[in-house]
């Protein structure tokens, strides 16, 4: 069993300093937890974008300025209760009357209403009908900053008369946060009973699932405590809790399934419980500590998009993947050293298994017979369901991941849809010279007729005063949203231009959007290529062979692409969309990149598992077919009880109301219920079937077989 076995021996007769150890750790979690921390996305900065973006707040450093301020303000929208039409003077005089107590406030730079803006730039603060108006503010700091005294001056609002709506950056960062909340909680509520009903099926022992639901928690604890301690020190992304709960509970309670399983096994056979939790780490352990290392792996795919919000979630999830295999490894068996024949207390009246061959060994000696017959169609289905992620679209998030009844959902939806103008987008031109703008006038102004000659293009603004020492700002206007083809379009084509004596740089939505689909499919081959060389490097040393972790990565890629194709069919076409409560939409840039990086790992949970127990009996043997048809039974019905929570884990993530976290949710739970049937059930045994003995081929100086557990024992995990 190795160093595995004898660090099982080790804990169990040290169990209580472990178990003091564990709790310390768990007390500093804890702790950290407690203490929180700030969570954020930061933009893509390593972009055009980005840079520019800097380079205007470089500029233009005072707070008060255009540029910084208009990136923190909000928008009320007042409509009036008593009917009042929004050129009423009565609804003006009303309407600043409510706003006063917001004049006042020293964090308000301005507010314009449709009486204090020229006649000509009231009719835009004014709805279509006439039955509403807004109030543009614009407050000092940065978005981040105001959105926590937010609601100081929300509540400086008091409107007698009239029903008012906040929308704006602001508001709806600050939604955007309590909603990532309220979805964590209650994936929280849904997930832990869910897991703890299937955890009694699987086990039939109410101590053994209060155990195992319970390490889980733990796990989540120091995954979570870990996160905010790194908050402390870089940026973290705002979904990094959800991502950290997702992943760290789905593994942590699989990890400790398969070990607390495999120690109550032994103890039937009869084995001593020292001897029990030995075997236990040596085989269960051995296949935890790969998984954790896949998933890792996975999960490191994230680093390689440097300056973006990826980097801090590729980190927060690998260290609650630590927790879960440190905690496996040392907490649990402690537990169970202490406990013994005791975990199988409390036991349920439910049926019994029944000896000899089951239904796993028979589906694998079924699908073994005509391989080729199950095969083909079994992986044309797969296809079928991949084909929609051909019609992928990308596009950075707006207000439409929020549902439509949040308020600064339903404020951006009165925006759009009832005020002139407010479906148009502004795309930020920033003309650089070495010297004083000013004295490149006519060049300037020959920009400015180019770009306004442009398709889609409305106008361009052009305010030389005030200038920045070295830029002058240009907005383009178009009617076109941000996120459209249109605008993008429009951000190719300025950035083709040039100006005499300077550089033409380009900056604002829909430059950021842009530029983040091209930064992300750019680093993309190198991280998919990283995550796959690196993961059948780790498959390899503890299978030695070359033709597995080949095979393994292919599996994988089946379940990825299929949960791909789902995800499309399901967010961007809309499929669903009335009974999973979601604004159909393109999918974020970031996303394919989030669910690739996870549910690879996780997938490869499941083959580290299988090929594991079938490596060992063909150890054992000598026989490709038998070991097939004995290693999915041992492990079938294991593995179906853990991909049944993890789905379950999952599928209480896609009733978020945030659309990228229901995303998250729904593919990694299509992945997972693919991986764990379809997958392993019918072309796992098929394609090893029809590879034979060049399964376990390698050269004879690399391949080496790996032995999980002596000849005389079996691992049913």
């Amino acid at each position: 069993m190795g160093l595995l076995g004898w660090w099982g021996r080790f804990v169990y007769r040290r169990r209580s300093l472990v178990l003091v150890v564990s709790v310390l750790t768990l007390g500093a979690s804890a702790a950290s937890l407690l203490a929180g921390g700030q969570l954020r996305n930061v933009p893509f900065r390593d972009t055009e974008a980005g840079r520019t973006n800097q380079l205007i707040r470089d500029e233009f450093p005072r707070p008060t300025s255009a540029p910084i301020a208009a990136t923190s303000s909000f928008v009320l929208i007042f409509t009036s209760t008593e009917g009042l039409a929004a050129t009423d003077e009565r609804f003006s005089g009303e309407m600043n009357d409510a706003l006063a107590g917001l004049r006042a406030d020293p964090r308000v730079v301005s507010i314009f209403t449709p009486d204090n803006v020229l006649p000509e730039s009231a009719a835009a603060l004014r709805s279509k009908d006439g039955k509403r108006a807004l109030a543009s503010v614009t407050v000092k700091g940065t978005t981040t900053e105001a959105e926590a005294f937010f609601p100081e001056l929300r509540a400086l609002v008091r409107p007698a008369k009239f029903d008012v709506v906040a929308t704006g950056n602001i508001p709806l960062n600050g939604d955007i946060d309590a909603t990532l909340d309220r979805d964590l909680q209650r994936a929280e509520l849904v997930s832990l009973p869910l897991a703890l009903i299937l955890l009694l099926l699987v086990f039939g022992s109410a101590a053994a699932a209060l155990l195992t639901l319970g390490v889980g928690v733990i796990v989540i604890v120091a995954g979570l405590g870990a996160t905010f301690a790194l908050a402390r020190s870089t940026d973290v992304s705002q979904y990094a809790l959800n991502i950290v709960t997702l992943i760290g509970l789905g593994v942590a309670i699989d990890y400790s399934l398969f070990i607390v399983s495999r120690f109550r096994e032994e103890l039937a056979r009869g084995a001593t419980v020292e001897d029990a939790v030995a075997i236990a780490l040596g085989t269960a352990g051995r296949a935890i500590l790969f998984s954790g290392i896949t998933v890792a792996i996975g999960l490191a795919g994230m680093l390689f998009y440097p300056g973006t919000f990826l980097v801090s979630l590729g980190i927060s999830g690998s260290l609650v993947v630590a927790a879960a295999v440190l905690y496996g490894l040392t907490f649990l068996p402690a537990l169970l050293s202490i406990l013994g024949p005791r975990v199988g207390a409390w036991r349920l009246p439910l049926p019994q298994g029944r000896d000899g061959p089951g239904l796993w060994h028979s589906i694998a000696t079924a699908v073994m017979r005509r391989p080729v017959l199950v095969l083909v169609p079994t992986v044309a289905l797969i296809a079928v369901a991949a084909s929609p992620f051909t019609q992928l679209r990308l596009a950075t998030a707006d207000a439409t991941i929020l549902p439509p009844t949040v308020e600064s959902r339903r404020g951006y939806d009165m925006l759009v849809n009832e005020f002139p103008g407010q479906g148009q987008s502004t795309i930020t031109v920033v003309a650089r010279f070495p010297d004083d703008p000013l004295s490149h006038r006519a060049a300037l102004e020959d920009l400015q007729k180019r770009l306004a000659a442009l398709p889609n293009v409305l106008r361009v603004d052009m305010p030389l005063s005030p200038t920045g020492p070295h830029i002058a700002l240009l907005s383009v206007r178009t009617a076109r949203t941000a996120q459209s083809d249109e605008a993008r379009t429009i951000v190719r084509a300025v950035r083709a231009e040039s100006v005499e004596g300077g550089d033409v740089l380009v900056t604002g939505d829909t430059a950021f959007d842009v530029d983040a689909v091209d930064y992300l499919v750019d680093r993309t081959p190198i991280a998919v290529g990283f995550v796959t060389l690196t993961t059948m490097l780790a498959l390899f040393l503890l299978l030695g062979s070359v033709v597995l972790p080949i095979k393994a990565v292919a599996m994988n890629a089946l379940s990825v692409a299929a949960s791909f194709g789902a995800l499309v069919w399901i967010i961007q076409q809309g499929h669903l969309a009335n009974i999973l409560n979601f604004t159909p939409q393109s999918i974020e840039p970031s996303l394919p990149v989030i669910m690739f990086c996870i549910m690879f790992g996780l997938s490869m949970d499941y083959e580290v598992l299988l090929l594991s127990r079938i490596q060992e009996e063909y150890l054992r043997t000598g026989d490709n077919t038998a070991a097939v048809a004995s290693g999915l039974e041992r492990s079938g019905r294991l593995i179906t009880g853990a991909a049944a929570i993890m789905v379950g884990v999952f599928i209480a993530f896609a009733l978020a109301d945030v659309v990228i976290i229901k995303s998250v949710g729904l593919g990694l739970a299509i992945a997972v219920a693919l991986d764990a049937t379809l997958v392993r059930a019918l072309v796992v045994p098929a394609t090893m079937r029809l590879l034979g003995r060049a399964n376990w081929w390698a050269p004879w100086r690399l391949g080496r077989g790996v032995h999980l557990a002596p000849a005389s024992a079996t691992m049913d995990v």
